[in-house]
């Protein structure tokens, strides 16, 4: 798989590529060394932000901008800044949140093991933000290479001055933690993640309160996706009105789509949100049609845990509002084609299976009705006929 951006072939792709921020440096093998990374600008936006700008204007001009979470919610970034309380006795913290395991996203790893000090940067201009010190980057256990380049991005940072104490000789401290996770898919979402920082099981919380008023060792808490957390430095440096000039109006700026499947160029593509999905896998400077030039049969738009997309669907646009118009959610941005010789039950099947095993079991719904929908679609599978189908309680739901 390609972890690129998209070939510059013609000058449309080439067009689109000069808009690009995230994917500027990836495929530049020296750009996860901290020299590298301070000559094509890294740290300039830090630099700005302790120089001179104060934390309630890093929150304006990330709000301005428009720039919403790209774990998977979509929720407006400097406006969950803003949650924090400002007169709060307690530290506060800001997490990057790295576990990234919903079935088809591999994005957040290539900004780690390719740009890592962006992601430190941006976490370091969040953290100002809402009068942190301390900051943990939270990584998927099983990102071995991600975690051993996020460390040594850290170690160079602090040698470099951008991280520890008084940074730039500004009287401002920060420190940063890089903690491996649990190995749960439960643990990327922020609750669990706290609870599993923490040394606890990885379970959700019931909220409220939320993460921003009481999270980590129920302080107010920040947590922020990486690839949102990438994108600040950006912000900072070129403006709000620069970042809302791209993407859609209420989906501003630019989404890495992670496309696997039945295409013939599976990889990881960075493009303004509202581009066209039907573009994203069929044209030769993304996915290049369906392997094999067999017929689609179906796309899931945003990882696993959103509602597919039939054929006559996906000419549609891949931002928040688009997407939702037409049945489905953005979500994490994993794009993943399916083409005619696809079963969709087993498809369903699998799927449904990786969500009852990932169940961390709290919830009623969760850790019986994944259960349930997993024999349900088991018998369709295995030994279904037609009545069934109609009649779904003539299942005998307890016998495989």
């Amino acid at each position: 798989m390609s972890f690129y951006s998209p070939v510059t072939t013609n000058a449309a792709a080439a067009a689109q590529s000069e808009k690009l921020h995230l994917f500027n440096y990836v495929e530049k093998p020296d750009q996860v060394q901290v020299d590298a990374f301070e000559s094509r600008g890294g740290y300039t936006a830090w630099r700005k932000v302790l120089s001179s700008m104060k934390p309630d204007e890093v929150i304006a001009e990330v709000k301005n901008s428009g720039l919403r979470g790209r774990g998977g919610a979509g929720f407006p970034t400097g406006m969950k800044w803003g949650f924090v309380p400002k007169g709060s006795p307690k530290p506060r913290y800001l997490i990057c949140n790295a576990d990234e395991s919903e079935p088809g996203t591999c994005k957040d790893r290539v900004l780690m093991e390719r740009d890592p000090h962006a992601i430190l940067e941006g976490m370091a201009i969040a953290s100002f933000a809402i009068g942190s010190h301390l900051m943990f980057c939270y990584i998927r256990g099983e990102f071995g290479h991600s975690i051993e380049v996020m460390n040594k991005a850290a170690d160079e940072a602090y040698a470099k001055g951008h991280l520890g104490k008084n940074i730039y000789d500004s009287g401002y401290d920060l420190e940063v933690v890089i903690h491996t996770g649990g190995g749960a898919y439960i643990c990327g979402e922020e609750t669990a993640l706290l609870n599993s920082l923490e040394g606890e099981r990885g379970m959700s919380r019931i909220r409220p309160p939320f993460p921003a008023i009481e999270g980590l060792y129920a302080c107010p808490t920040i947590v922020n996706n990486v690839e949102t957390l990438a994108s600040v430095p950006h912000i900072i440096n070129r403006g709000a009105d620069w970042y809302k000039s791209l993407g859609t109006e209420k989906s501003p700026g630019t989404k890495i789509f992670s496309l696997s499947g039945h295409v013939k160029r599976p990889g990881n593509y960075e493009v303004e949100l509202g581009f066209s999905l039907k573009d994203l896998i069929y044209s030769p400077e993304y996915g290049g049609g369906i392997l094999g030039d067999k017929k689609l049969k179906g796309v899931i738009p945003g990882g696993a845990s959103t509602p597919f997309l039939m054929p006559d669907m996906i000419d549609v646009g891949l931002d928040y509002e688009s997407l939702t118009s037409v049945g489905s959610m953005l979500g994490s941005g994993a794009v993943i084609v399916f083409h005619e010789e696809t079963c969709i039950v087993w498809t369903i099947l699998k799927l449904i299976h990786f969500f009852r095993h990932e169940s961390c079991g709290k919830c009623t719904p969760c850790r019986q009705g994944t259960g349930w929908l997993e024999q349900v679609i088991h018998a369709i599978e295995c030994r279904a006929e037609a009545g069934d189908i109609v009649h779904g309680s003539r299942f005998r739901l307890h016998h495989h």
